[in-house]
């Protein structure tokens, strides 16, 4: 790596070291990716979203980089999916367990507190299988008078 890159990276590190323990190799655009969505708050983005964010940065990247960018950060557990629909999914940069209102008006997600929801019983998982997470997505809508 050149002197030059090693300066251009030093306000990257903590995304540099996030994504070398995850076991990835830092390409500019991993980073560039971990640098929008790591950079504030917890937050749920779609691929598309993140890449309409990035054009708006000026960063090239293409929407597929963009999508495998997302599914490498999910399989190494820097990001976790929610799936909503057979054509829409999240990634959401809170990783523990919590649950989410979705409001399919305007497609957006949202966590819902932990202090508004609670399970009162599990089922057992199937012979041979063990419980990884449970995941429960609220649907949403306007009520109509």
């Amino acid at each position: 790596m050149t002197e030059l890159w090693k300066q251009h990276m030093r306000p990257y590190s903590h995304f540099l070291d996030q994504i070398r323990l995850a076991g990835l190799r830092p390409t500019r655009q991993r980073l560039a990716l971990a640098k929008l969505l790591f950079s504030g708050e917890n937050r749920h983005v779609t691929a598309e979203s993140l890449h309409g964010e990035a054009q708006a940065e000026k960063m090239r990247v293409s929407l597929a980089t963009v999508y495998n960018t997302l599914h490498q950060f999910t399989s190494t557990g820097l990001l976790r999916e929610i799936v909503v629909d057979a054509q829409r999914s999240y990634f959401d940069t809170n990783t523990g367990d919590h649950h989410h209102f979705y409001f399919e008006e305007n497609g957006m997600l949202t966590d819902i507190s932990d202090d508004m929801m609670s399970l009162t019983k599990v089922p057992a998982a199937p012979e041979g299988m063990a419980i990884k997470s449970v995941d429960i997505v609220v649907r949403v809508v306007e009520k109509t008078q």
